[in-house]
Protein backbone atom coordinates (compact mmCIF):
# COMPACT_ATOMS: atom_id res chain seq x y z
CA UNK A 1 0.00 0.00 0.00
CA UNK A 2 1.34 3.45 -0.94
CA UNK A 3 1.74 6.55 1.93
CA UNK A 4 -1.34 8.40 1.97
CA UNK A 5 -2.11 11.38 -0.23
CA UNK A 6 -1.10 14.62 1.99
CA UNK A 7 -3.76 16.53 3.45
CA UNK A 8 -1.41 19.60 3.24
CA UNK A 9 -0.69 21.18 -0.22
CA UNK A 10 2.81 20.45 -1.20
CA UNK A 11 5.16 21.22 -4.21
CA UNK A 12 7.99 18.07 -5.23
CA UNK A 13 11.42 20.33 -5.08
CA UNK A 14 13.68 17.53 -5.03
CA UNK A 15 14.10 13.91 -6.08
CA UNK A 16 17.11 11.67 -4.63
CA UNK A 17 17.24 7.73 -6.72
CA UNK A 18 18.78 5.49 -5.54
CA UNK A 19 19.20 1.96 -7.87
CA UNK A 20 20.91 -1.27 -6.89
CA UNK A 21 20.89 -4.44 -9.43
CA UNK A 22 22.41 -7.34 -8.31
CA UNK A 23 24.61 -10.15 -10.89
CA UNK A 24 25.62 -13.39 -10.75
CA UNK A 25 29.27 -13.34 -12.59
CA UNK A 26 30.62 -16.55 -14.75
CA UNK A 27 34.05 -16.53 -12.48
CA UNK A 28 31.52 -17.06 -9.36
CA UNK A 29 32.20 -13.63 -8.18
CA UNK A 30 29.42 -11.46 -7.52
CA UNK A 31 28.70 -8.13 -8.16
CA UNK A 32 26.38 -5.01 -7.58
CA UNK A 33 25.94 -1.54 -9.35
CA UNK A 34 24.35 1.23 -7.55
CA UNK A 35 23.59 4.43 -8.55
CA UNK A 36 22.55 7.65 -6.86
CA UNK A 37 20.81 10.46 -8.73
CA UNK A 38 19.76 14.03 -7.21
CA UNK A 39 17.40 15.88 -9.55
CA UNK A 40 15.92 19.18 -8.73
CA UNK A 41 13.11 21.25 -10.11
CA UNK A 42 14.37 24.15 -9.98
CA UNK A 43 17.14 25.64 -11.84
CA UNK A 44 20.17 26.04 -9.80
CA UNK A 45 23.10 28.13 -9.83
CA UNK A 46 26.78 26.64 -9.73
CA UNK A 47 30.12 28.00 -9.95
CA UNK A 48 31.38 24.70 -11.48
CA UNK A 49 28.45 23.94 -13.80
CA UNK A 50 26.75 26.89 -14.49
CA UNK A 51 23.06 26.81 -14.02
CA UNK A 52 22.03 23.47 -13.76
CA UNK A 53 18.52 22.83 -15.27
CA UNK A 54 15.24 21.10 -13.75
CA UNK A 55 15.20 17.51 -14.06
CA UNK A 56 19.63 17.52 -14.88
CA UNK A 57 21.60 15.58 -12.00
CA UNK A 58 22.94 17.51 -9.37
CA UNK A 59 24.48 14.64 -8.07
CA UNK A 60 25.30 11.05 -10.45
CA UNK A 61 27.55 8.36 -8.69
CA UNK A 62 28.25 4.91 -8.93
CA UNK A 63 29.76 2.16 -6.82
CA UNK A 64 30.06 -1.31 -7.74
CA UNK A 65 31.16 -3.95 -5.40
CA UNK A 66 32.62 -7.33 -6.11
CA UNK A 67 32.52 -10.15 -3.30
CA UNK A 68 32.53 -14.04 -3.17
CA UNK A 69 30.65 -16.05 -1.22
CA UNK A 70 32.29 -15.18 1.79
CA UNK A 71 31.65 -11.77 1.72
CA UNK A 72 34.73 -10.87 1.11
CA UNK A 73 35.15 -7.74 -1.23
CA UNK A 74 37.20 -8.50 -4.22
CA UNK A 75 36.70 -5.12 -6.11
CA UNK A 76 35.30 -1.80 -5.29
CA UNK A 77 35.00 0.52 -8.09
CA UNK A 78 33.54 4.48 -7.89
CA UNK A 79 32.60 6.62 -10.29
CA UNK A 80 30.88 10.67 -10.37
CA UNK A 81 29.55 11.05 -13.51
CA UNK A 82 27.54 14.34 -12.64
CA UNK A 83 28.40 16.62 -9.22
CA UNK A 84 28.50 20.53 -8.41
CA UNK A 85 32.07 20.98 -7.88
CA UNK A 86 35.30 19.65 -9.93
CA UNK A 87 37.05 17.70 -6.96
CA UNK A 88 34.24 15.45 -6.10
CA UNK A 89 35.28 13.26 -8.80
CA UNK A 90 39.17 13.23 -7.54
CA UNK A 91 38.44 11.06 -4.44
CA UNK A 92 36.78 7.94 -6.36
CA UNK A 93 39.82 5.72 -6.08
CA UNK A 94 39.53 5.71 -2.04
CA UNK A 95 36.89 3.21 -2.45
CA UNK A 96 39.86 0.55 -3.27
CA UNK A 97 40.11 0.85 0.58
CA UNK A 98 37.32 -1.60 1.05
CA UNK A 99 39.01 -4.45 -0.81
CA UNK A 100 40.13 -7.36 0.85
CA UNK A 101 37.79 -6.19 4.00
CA UNK A 102 34.79 -8.71 5.04
CA UNK A 103 31.06 -7.71 5.22
CA UNK A 104 30.13 -8.36 8.56
CA UNK A 105 29.46 -6.97 11.67
CA UNK A 106 30.46 -3.93 11.80
CA UNK A 107 30.66 -3.04 8.17
CA UNK A 108 28.59 -0.26 8.06
CA UNK A 109 30.85 1.67 10.65
CA UNK A 110 33.97 0.38 8.63
CA UNK A 111 33.13 1.60 5.14
CA UNK A 112 32.37 5.16 7.69
CA UNK A 113 35.75 5.21 8.59
CA UNK A 114 37.41 4.40 5.39
CA UNK A 115 35.49 6.29 2.70
CA UNK A 116 32.55 8.53 4.48
CA UNK A 117 33.19 11.89 5.56
CA UNK A 118 36.54 14.90 4.56
CA UNK A 119 38.63 11.81 3.31
CA UNK A 120 35.99 10.71 1.17
CA UNK A 121 32.37 11.16 -0.54
CA UNK A 122 29.44 11.05 1.38
CA UNK A 123 27.56 10.51 -1.28
CA UNK A 124 29.20 6.93 -3.08
CA UNK A 125 29.69 6.07 0.86
CA UNK A 126 26.13 6.46 1.19
CA UNK A 127 26.04 4.12 -1.73
CA UNK A 128 27.17 1.09 0.13
CA UNK A 129 24.51 -0.40 2.73
CA UNK A 130 21.94 -0.33 0.12
CA UNK A 131 24.12 -2.13 -2.46
CA UNK A 132 25.19 -4.73 0.78
CA UNK A 133 21.44 -5.04 1.07
CA UNK A 134 21.16 -5.61 -2.68
CA UNK A 135 24.29 -8.15 -2.83
CA UNK A 136 22.14 -10.02 -0.25
CA UNK A 137 19.33 -10.47 -1.63
CA UNK A 138 20.99 -11.16 -5.02
CA UNK A 139 22.76 -14.15 -3.63
CA UNK A 140 20.35 -15.39 -1.05
CA UNK A 141 17.95 -17.53 -3.27
CA UNK A 142 21.06 -19.21 -5.42
CA UNK A 143 23.90 -19.17 -2.89
CA UNK A 144 22.61 -19.75 0.45
CA UNK A 145 21.43 -23.42 -1.07
CA UNK A 146 24.89 -24.67 -2.14
CA UNK A 147 27.74 -23.36 -0.55
CA UNK A 148 26.19 -21.10 3.07
CA UNK A 149 24.33 -24.12 3.99
CA UNK A 150 26.90 -26.91 3.67
CA UNK A 151 29.84 -25.12 5.08
CA UNK A 152 28.85 -22.04 7.60
CA UNK A 153 26.15 -20.38 9.32
CA UNK A 154 24.20 -18.36 6.42
CA UNK A 155 24.97 -14.37 6.50
CA UNK A 156 21.33 -13.89 6.54
CA UNK A 157 20.91 -14.91 9.96
CA UNK A 158 20.35 -12.33 12.50
CA UNK A 159 20.44 -9.44 9.84
CA UNK A 160 16.71 -8.99 10.10
CA UNK A 161 13.63 -9.65 12.10
CA UNK A 162 12.61 -12.53 9.75
CA UNK A 163 15.64 -14.32 10.62
CA UNK A 164 16.55 -13.90 13.41
CA UNK A 165 18.90 -17.11 15.01
CA UNK A 166 15.55 -17.97 17.68
CA UNK A 167 12.92 -17.59 15.22
CA UNK A 168 10.18 -19.67 13.03
CA UNK A 169 12.37 -19.21 9.73
CA UNK A 170 15.96 -20.55 11.16
CA UNK A 171 14.17 -23.24 12.73
CA UNK A 172 12.40 -24.48 9.33
CA UNK A 173 15.20 -23.96 7.47
CA UNK A 174 18.32 -23.87 9.07
CA UNK A 175 17.81 -26.20 12.38
CA UNK A 176 21.68 -26.46 12.89
CA UNK A 177 21.52 -22.93 13.39
CA UNK A 178 18.43 -22.39 15.59
CA UNK A 179 19.06 -20.62 19.09
CA UNK A 180 15.35 -20.92 21.07
CA UNK A 181 13.89 -23.57 22.96
CA UNK A 182 13.58 -27.00 21.11
CA UNK A 183 9.37 -28.23 21.58
CA UNK A 184 9.56 -31.51 23.16
CA UNK A 185 8.54 -34.74 21.68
Amino acid sequence: MPLPISENPRKEIHTRQIICKGFQREDGLWDVDAQIKDIKTYPVDNNFRGQIQPGEPIHEMWVRLTVDTSMLVHDCIAVTDYSPYACCPDITPIFKRLIGKQIAHGWTRLVKELVAGTQGCTHLADLVPPATTTLFQTMAGIAKGKTDKETSKPFYINGCHAWVSDGQQVLDFHPKYYTGKKADK
